[in-house]
C-alpha cells in the first residue's frame, strides 16, 4: 500500500454484506473473509502464498488486512501498565 494507511484507507478494502458469506467482512470485490486472511497468517503464510491460495485477492488487500489486525490490536488489547518510576 503506497501513501499512509488511514483507518479510511484500510476499510476502504472491507466490504460487509448480508448477502454475502453469512454477513462477513470479506475483501472487496471477493468471496475471502478477513478472518480467512488472518488465520493464514496466524499459521505463517507469506503474502505470495495467501496471494496465490486466493487468487482474487490483492497484495495491497492483504496489507490492509494486517494494517486493520495491527489498529484492532492497539486499541483492544490489554497491555501491562507503564512501570511507576521512582
Amino acid at each position: 500500500m503506497q501513501g499512509k494507511i488511514t483507518p479510511r484507507r484500510i476499510l476502504s478494502f472491507f466490504e460487509r454484506r448480508a448477502d454475502l458469506c453469512g454477513g462477513e467482512t470479506v475483501l472487496k470485490g471477493t468471496r475471502v473473509t478477513v478472518r480467512t486472511v488472518l488465520a493464514s497468517l496466524a499459521e505463517g503464510a507469506p503474502v505470495p502464498a495467501i496471494l496465490a491460495d486466493f487468487p482474487t485477492l490483492t497484495e495491497p488487500a492483504v496489507r490492509a488486512v494486517i494494517a486493520f489486525a495491527a489498529a484492532s490490536a492497539e486499541e483492544d488489547i490489554p497491555t501491562p501498565a507503564a512501570p511507576v518510576l521512582a
